[in-house]
Formats: C-alpha cells, structure tokens, sequence
C-alpha cells in the first residue's frame, strides 16, 4: 500500500514495491489528492492498481486501500521511502515461522540521493520493556509493519481524524489482543529530506502524540502490570 501526496520521490517506491522477489504481491498506489508528480507514476499504470481520491491524509489513504485489497496481508510503504528485494518474502516467512498476526524490522536512513546514512532497531528484552517503549511514544516504524489482512476486520482501520500519528494509535489499538514481533534486520530505507511531514508538522505531530499516549494510558498501565507476572517470550526462529 502506497499512499502519495505530491512527492517526487514516488516513482523509486513504486519500483522498490514491484521489485519484490516474493511472486504475489499486490502494489496499491492511492493518490490522495496530488497536484503535482502524477506523471512520475503513469509508467507503473499497468502494473499497479491505482486509485485516486480527495485529499484527505495518510490515514484516508491507506484505509481506501485497505477496503480494495485483495491479500492476505497488510504492508505499508511510504511514496519517499523503499522496501529491499527481499522485504516481503522475508517478514511473511519470519511471521509464519511464529505464527504471528503483526510484526515489524529494522531499518536504515537514507539521505535526499539514497546514500545510507545510519540504522535504526531495537530488540526489546521483554513484553514490559516494549509496552513501556509505546506507552512514551510510537516506536514501531509503520513502514516496516506486515499486519495480517484480517486484524482489521477486528480493530477497524485507521483513525481519519489524526494526521500525523494514525499509525501510533492503529499500534495501541493491535497490541491488547496481538503481540508485535520484531525482525532485527533493516528491510526498509527510510528517507530523511525536507519535506517530510515529521518536519513540517512537528507541532501538529507533538499534540496528537500526546493525545494518543493519553488515549492508551489505562491500557498500558495495566499491560505493564500483567506482564509483570508473565514469564518471558522466546524470540521465534526465522
């Protein structure tokens, strides 16, 4: 799943996303809105389904898609960012090896050319160690995520209302009922530039990040004391 809003960078996402060696994928592109860079994205026609709807943020995006997608399991890719080769063949083999409903990776910061920059991953000792982690903040990259399809038949989809942090509340809504499992491998390139939302709206990003860490206080709180007694997870063989 795609979603683009004027970038000019969409045309490499879209061609890390068909690259892909595992064989059936479906690439959804969903134009929210742009006005500029649509021509960067007519050469995949043939090999995307495309869809194009008013501008409503990456949360409207990404649930027009869910609603057309045919698969089995939700991944999510960024118009400025790239998946490796092999990023969905591994993370749907590392999930079945542990019978796992979500799961996410490491990845790897790239600059405005696409030269590495750095490597970003943390493995968490325990369920508590991680439930402490997302009660302070969103520390699951969202383009790293592989979800199974049906989890939203569950939870529902992402809240249209937040405009930056839909990912963070989606995670918080899943983890009650799903443990997230973590891939330490860097399956994504995640681009640093400019023009990045995070940048542009970092007052917007602020506000709804603190909305959301109140939303799930309760639920962590309680979380973080059940796993108090629990004794702790081995990491599954890949």
């Amino acid at each position: 799943m795609i979603p683009t809003y004027n970038c000019p960078y969409i045309a490499s996402s879209i061609e890390s996303a068909l690259a892909q060696s595992y064989p059936r994928t479906e690439v959804i592109v969903v134009n929210d809105g742009s006005t500029k860079h649509i021509e960067r994205i007519k050469p995949y026609l043939d090999r995307i389904r495309y869809i194009e709807k008013t501008n409503g943020g990456t949360g409207s995006a990404l649930n027009e898609g869910i609603r057309q997608a045919r698969g089995d399991y939700f991944s999510w890719l960024s118009s400025d960012d790239l998946y490796s080769p092999d990023k969905i063949a591994k993370q749907i083999r590392f999930m079945l090896s542990a019978d796992a409903a979500a799961s996410y990776t490491a990845f790897e910061f790239i600059d405005e050319q696409g030269h590495i920059t750095g490597r970003h991953g943390t493995r968490f000792a325990s369920k508590q160690q991680f439930y402490e982690a997302m009660r302070g903040g969103n520390v699951i990259n969202g383009c790293t995520v592989m979800l199974k399809r049906d989890i939203f038949d569950t939870i529902g989809l992402f809240d249209e209302n937040l405009r930056c942090t839909q990912d963070y509340d989606l995670w918080c809504r899943i983890i009650p009922i799903h443990d997230f499992y973590y891939l330490d491998e860097p399956l994504v390139q995640y681009r640093m530039h400019d023009n990045m939302s995070t940048k542009k709206l970092t007052g917007t990003l602020a506000a709804e990040r603190d909305l959301v860490r109140q939303r799930y206080q309760e639920m962590f709180a309680r979380l973080i004391h059940q796993s108090n007694t629990e004794k702790p997870r081995k990491p599954p063989r890949v």
